[in-house]
């Protein structure tokens, strides 16, 4: 029963991720905002930066973790749906966004803290709770690219107000349902308080060792390349794809960049089943090098593809999706969860979710921004596929840098190979 509950609050928290994170670019394009597409990847890390207050301070101290969880979403579904009432004032539109953001990016975190807190085994129990959160993201992109476009009059669903309507309604929804989910206490109730233990340093503390600081240093690193995927292989994808009229099997089958998209999640979703079975035989640091070594090959496929639009390889570097998620970003909070007490449980996923989707995603959108719009002239809306060739290379060549950092510096031990509890 506790599973079932988890798993579905997993399933909605993520299908309200995927419902507009990856259509905004296209929606802001078509309305007239398309030189400030990256601005909702930066306010998003904003709010992640912001995260570690809420988790350190009210979830771990003052309210029940189900409570604050369905708080935050109830109030974040509200601001949703003002959302689309500001399409034509960018600054109204993106300050909005900042403060639905202020309000979801704290309940990552949450549900993390909370599903660890009702488990025993961390590799065999999270990941099949987890992939929960996967089949949501690829819900909602099928639900825009199937059932949306059936009310858009021959528009592409993704520039339509629909997904952020879609967004708001699934927000209401997993608030009021959190409510119903396991009582979580708050773990340091009682504890004094401290700007230290707000943002996340007691637990940091307690946790740091050289292979954490590695750890955390790649993690952040790896986001400034993530950054430029979340906010442009969607629009990377449609002028690619679907501008041009490509008609192949998959496009029959995902007809806009939302569904296709979905591919990297339906691969994430096998990933995940299979990642108890690979701690046992991979071990922690082997998993985190072949995640970020997918990286590499996502954007070298996706710059080899630009050129001449070669669908396959941009198909198959979407589909890479579920090695570079899984093995680094679910690897990783797992090895975080392992190496903390339960009194800094929250802290710790609260700096991971900083350290990550906060201070690495906001640089990291920051500068995918400002080159994507170095590339524009002359009025253009949207790159050209040889532009989009040279956009690609870059991210690939830094993720490059990064994975052999991690590789050269990152020590585990011998117990750790075969997924043991990491040394503290």
């Amino acid at each position: 029963m506790i599973r079932t509950k988890l798993s579905t609050m997993m399933f909605l928290q993520f299908f309200i991720w995927g419902a507009w994170y990856t259509t905004i670019g296209n929606f802001m394009a078509a309305h007239g905002m398309a030189t400030l597409t990256s601005w909702p990847y930066q306010v998003n890390p904003i709010a992640a930066i912001v995260a570690p207050f809420f988790l350190g301070l009210v979830a771990d101290r003052y309210f029940a973790t189900e409570r604050v969880l369905g708080s935050l979403h109830l109030l974040g579904g509200m601001i949703m749906l003002l959302v689309p009432q500001a399409t034509g004032a960018p600054t109204l539109f993106i300050g909005l966004l900042l403060l639905y953001n202020l309000c979801y990016m704290p309940t990552l975190g949450l549900v993390n803290s909370l599903a660890f807190h009702h488990i025993q085994n961390q590799e065999k129990q999270f990941p099949l709770i987890r992939v929960f959160g996967t089949i949501g993201w690829i819900v909602a992109g099928l639900f825009i690219g199937f059932v949306l476009s059936r009310f858009t009059g021959g528009q592409l669903p993704d520039t339509t107000v629909l997904p952020l309507y879609t967004t708001a309604v699934a927000s209401l929804l997993l608030g009021l349902y959190s409510f119903s989910l396991p009582h979580t206490p708050p773990p340091a109730a009682g504890r004094p308080v401290s700007i230290r233990s707000i943002v996340g340093l007691d637990a940091l503390r307690e946790l740091g060792s050289k292979p954490f600081y590695i750890f955390v240093i790649s993690s952040m690193l790896i986001c400034f390349a993530l950054a430029a995927y979340y906010a442009y292989a969607p629009i990377y994808a449609k002028a690619a794809v679907y501008d041009p009229g490509m008609k192949n099997f998959l496009t029959t089958l995902l007809p806009n960049p939302s569904s296709l998209m979905t591919l990297g999640q339906m691969s994430e979703t096998i990933f995940m089943f299979l990642m108890p079975l690979m701690f046992v035989r991979l071990g922690v640091k082997r998993m985190l090098l072949i995640g970020m070594a997918a990286w590499v090959l996502r954007y070298g496929l996706f710059a080899w593809a630009a050129p001449n639009a070669v669908f396959w390889l941009i198909a198959l570097g979407i589909l890479l999706h579920g090695v570079c998620y899984d093995f680094f970003f679910v690897t990783g909070q797992i090895y975080v969860d392992k190496k903390s007490s339960p009194a800094v449980r929250g802290q710790a996923q609260g700096f991971l979710v900083l350290v990550t989707y906060g201070v690495g995603m906001f640089i990291g959108a920051k500068i995918a921004g400002a080159v994507y719009n170095s590339f524009l002239g002359g009025g253009a809306t949207v790159l050209t596929l040889a532009q989009w060739r040279s956009f690609w290379w870059l991210p690939a060549i830094f993720a490059t840098a990064v994975l052999l950092f991690f590789g050269a510096f990152f020590k585990t031990t011998a117990n750790q190979q075969g997924g043991q509890q990491p040394a503290r």
